[in-house]
């Protein structure tokens, strides 16, 4: 769970997200979250332009059975573990440029399956710092990751995936460096 304060995206005394089915456990929310994204998941992701716009559709397809605000940017300054992302007030500008560069250079197109793993890390690092949505950014990001992946013609396969592994990648590119994230994505190219 994340750290906020005040948080109106809670019910008032809780840390239960306010969401569409009016779920009042932390618990049962999770199993409902996990089920209906799942779900969205299996079908196909909008199409779009890779940029922060179509980022934004990834998401809201992913969640739009669970939150009401699916695919809008938060408010709300968050953190995880003590490590603040980035102030809301900075979000649009830091995806505006985020994928402006994406697209400088050339949405990852032309790369060695090396280079590709190495660019999509520097990029997904970012992209997670920044943590647009009041929740669900790990999912958006590797719905996004599959996308940008297939366009690149370096397609991934998804079911290699080891959670742990990932997440212990993505929190280390947080804090340090991107090379474990590089070596997951890596890994994840078919």
């Amino acid at each position: 769970m994340y750290d906020a304060i005040t948080d109106p995206y809670c019910y008032p005394g809780t840390t239960v997200l306010k969401n569409i089915p009016g779920i009042k456990t932390a618990r049962a929310l999770v199993r409902f979250e996990a089920i209906a994204t799942a779900a969205r998941a299996e079908e196909p992701l909008p199409r779009g332009r890779l940029g922060a716009t179509h980022y934004r559709a990834v998401h809201r397809h992913l969640f739009q059975d669970v939150y009401a605000w699916a695919g809008r940017y938060r408010t709300v300054r968050i953190s995880k573990a003590g490590s603040a992302f980035c102030y809301p007030e900075y979000i649009a500008r830091g995806m505006s440029a985020l994928f402006f560069g994406l697209k400088k250079k050339r949405f990852l197109r032309r790369l060695s399956k090396d280079e590709f793993a190495r660019e999509a890390a520097k990029f997904l690092s970012t992209l997670n710092a920044i943590h647009p949505f009041r929740e669900g950014n790990g999912r958006a990001q590797t719905a996004f990751l599959v996308l940008l992946a297939a366009h690149a013609n370096h397609p991934l396969n998804i079911a290699k995936l080891n959670a742990k592994s990932f997440m212990a990648a993505m929190i280390e590119s947080f804090q340090a460096s991107d090379a474990a994230l590089a070596k997951q994505i890596a890994r994840l190219v078919d």
